[in-house]
């Protein structure tokens, strides 16, 4: 009778045992060196894929504003509701957290492209060439360069609008990059911006009818904060020396303009009062020194 081994030790066991105990103590060691790695200075993988998440939950989340004529078209960090009548959208709506501005930032490659996600298919680079105008962006390529996906999904042609050159690189830029630094500042910021398709445009470009709006605007809410507050935009398709804050109103007057419920979702009644119907511009600070560079050198280029 053959007699069983006492104290019988997993090291003792045959070569495939062996085999298997080693590659669970490897598996071990880098899954340990991998989640205790530095950060490169932009999101690493398990950072971007919980990123990801997040906002794949977002995508039907109850901060987009309302859009029963529209196309809903959901890209991984923003969200837009396209008028295919205008070939660009009536609104884009997205986060923006201060986390996201830490780190290195990806670099612009301008591959600008139709978007396969509308149905009815987007306006193409051929409607813009020639017309004078510029491809404005929407989504604005630096509010999303934390992430090379990111990033590169603002260049689809449903994110433009045809913009006047030194509106879309004067006061239009300026208000993006005032944006940008209040989101760092208040930590999280709720972005929707536009075309004002409700004014009848200044014509169309391109085979494919792009209107050319007169109008633009943006709507930002702070509701994360000790201060809850709301902001919004209304600007003129042309260039301007006016300060930025002229052009400063209160949500109600957007939605009144647009005929867009913004945040329908998003707050009580409560809220939506005191945070739509009313404005603090003391709350948001306006870069006096990014104003005079855009009037004596952005306006003239």
């Amino acid at each position: 009778m053959t007699k069983l081994r006492k104290n019988h030790s997993l090291f003792d066991s045959g070569p495939f045992i062996k085999a298997g105990i080693f590659a669970v103590l490897l598996a071990g060691l880098y899954y340990f060196l991998s989640d205790t790695s530095a950060s490169s200075g932009t999101y690493t993988d398990r950072e971007s894929e919980s990123i990801e998440v997040e906002n794949q939950e977002r995508k039907t989340g109850n901060y987009l504003p309302s859009s029963p004529n529209s196309q809903l078209v959901q890209h991984t960090y923003y969200s837009m509701s396209y008028n295919e009548e205008h070939e660009q959208p009536e609104w884009v709506a997205y986060e923006l957290r201060a986390e996201q501005f830490k780190g290195k930032r990806v670099k612009r490659k301008d591959n600008f492209r139709p978007d396969p996600k509308v149905k009815t298919k987007s306006a193409g680079l051929s409607d813009y060439k020639r017309s004078g105008y510029d491809r404005g962006h929407l989504v604005p390529a630096g509010d999303m360069s934390f992430d090379e996906r990111a990033m590169s999904e603002t260049f689809y042609m449903s994110n433009m609008s045809p913009q006047i050159r030194n509106f879309n690189g004067g006061i239009w830029r300026e208000l993006e990059e005032n944006t940008r630094e209040w989101a760092q500042k208040f930590k999280h910021l709720y972005v929707v911006s536009g075309p004002v398709l409700t004014v009848r445009p200044l014509g169309d470009i391109g085979r494919n009818k792009v209107s050319i709006p007169r109008t633009y605007y943006k709507v930002l809410l702070d509701n994360t904060g000790p201060e809850l507050k709301g902001i919004g935009f209304i600007l003129d398709n042309e260039v301007s020396d006016e300060h930025l804050s002229r052009y400063a109103v209160t949500i109600d007057e957007v939605e009144s303009l647009t005929g867009i419920d913004f945040f329908p979702n998003l707050l009580s009644p409560e809220q939506e009062e005191l945070l739509e119907g009313n404005i603090e511009i003391g709350r948001w600070k306006f870069s006096d020194k990014r104003f005079r560079l855009r009037v004596k050198s952005w306006n003239n280029r």
